[in-house]
């Protein structure tokens, strides 16, 4: 892939995450009944820096859980033969509380119906809500995020890289030239 721009910085991601932690408190009147769920792999540190913000924000200490949806994929056969599966940690009931999913980027929709899935199985929320850093349109379901970062209109030729401290070396989205 070639690179073709840098989107966001390190800062940039910061400043986004503050304001989602905002429209999170305030969309849920408060953090009562809140849990974060981040979706492997960007989505759980951007989980975890949300619920780091809400606390700042609120005082509150919200559960944070990490989901695989490796296995509750459409495409699994088209991926690989022998899938890589991370563990799925949610240490918390989600019955009955307000679900927030946390992923990087939502391109097709296929990822957050998968992980809608996965969370199903794990009890009957009274609401889920769809959190994303970058929104990149060409949604194939009819699936959208309740808390978007930042809206960027990609081509189908052009891939979106959420790079983050904690799973890579640098800081910053990019985006690339299939």
């Amino acid at each position: 892939m070639n690179y073709k721009s840098t989107l966001l910085s390190q800062e940039d991601i910061e400043r986004i995450l503050r304001r989602i932690s905002h429209q999170i408190i305030e969309k849920n009147h408060g953090t009562d009944n809140l849990c974060l769920i981040g979706i492997h792999t960007r989505g759980v540190p951007l989980a975890y820096r949300i619920a780091a913000d809400i606390k700042a924000i609120e005082g509150a200490t919200l559960p944070v859980g990490e989901l695989d949806i490796t296995l509750y994929r459409d495409d699994l056969s088209l991926i690989s033969e022998a899938p890589a599966v991370k563990a799925s940690r949610v240490d918390f009931d989600v019955t009955g509380k307000t679900v927030v999913l946390v992923d990087d980027v939502i391109y097709t929709g296929r990822t957050a119906r998968a992980a809608l899935d996965a969370v199903m199985k794990l009890g009957r929320p009274a609401k889920v809500q769809l959190c994303v850093l970058i929104d990149r349109g060409h949604s194939e379901l009819p699936i959208k995020a309740n808390f978007v970062g930042k809206n960027i209109p990609t081509s189908v030729d052009e891939a979106v890289a959420v790079r983050l401290r904690e799973t890579d070396v640098d800081e910053a989205v990019k985006i690339y030239i299939k």
